[in-house]
């Protein structure tokens, strides 16, 4: 995916596909087990490039690091993994390192409050983290997800954390929130990969 994106618009010896290749024997080699027993890995990537190395990432690094965050993801999907909080990628100088040659560091590191990492995906592909806040879901411009439909109330639902996971509630809207097609009544929980839908609107959820 990565090197997809980017084949012809770095200036850098190191290529893409090298950093998400790193990235993910990163989170194999330092895997760990949680006192549920869920397998836990990194979430917070460092990469030690050159000086030039570096300067040749310059024009696309966010970009390139949306889309290392994004590999992350996918692949801790694949493999049943789990973030203790939101996954970070930063690249960084190391002026004793050779061009060609990558060093890369990790951890985990937990969300505010221990909260795990999630995250809703708007249709736009937008991506709108979870951890430490809640986020209202409606018509209102203060909501923190926005919705201009008419068939959806102006505060109409709500994502919260709940222990170390996430749950949605519908704000008595007029015409109802589903998750998987089915209405909400009172709490519920949410499962990676749910489908939210507030009137024509559809915001899947993901766990990791």
């Amino acid at each position: 995916m990565v090197d997809g994106v980017f084949s012809r618009a770095f200036k850098s010896s190191v290529r893409p596909i090298e950093l998400g290749r790193r990235m993910v024997r990163e989170m194999d080699e330092h895997r760990s087990v949680d006192v549920r027993g869920r397998r836990i890995v990194p979430n917070h990537f460092t990469f030690w490039l050159s000086p030039g190395d570096h300067a040749g990432f310059v024009e696309i690094e966010d970009a390139l690091i949306a889309e290392l965050c994004e590999a992350a993801r996918e692949y801790a999907r694949e493999e049943a993994y789990h973030f203790m909080g939101p996954v970070r990628v930063e690249l960084t100088v190391d002026n004793n390192l050779k061009a060609g040659r990558t060093n890369i560091t990790s951890n985990m590191r937990e969300s505010r409050g221990g909260v795990g990492a999630g995250s809703l995906v708007l249709p736009n592909a937008e991506r709108v983290p979870l951890a430490g806040r809640p986020v209202v879901i409606g018509r209102l411009p203060e909501c923190g997800i926005v919705v201009s439909d008419l068939n959806v109330s102006r505060r109409h639902a709500e994502v919260r954390a709940l222990g170390s996971g996430f749950v949605i509630t519908d704000h008595g809207s007029t015409n109802g929130t589903a998750v998987n097609g089915v209405r909400v009544n009172g709490e519920q929980v949410l499962r990676d990969g749910d489908v939210i839908s507030v009137g024509t609107t559809h915001i899947r959820f993901e766990a990791s």
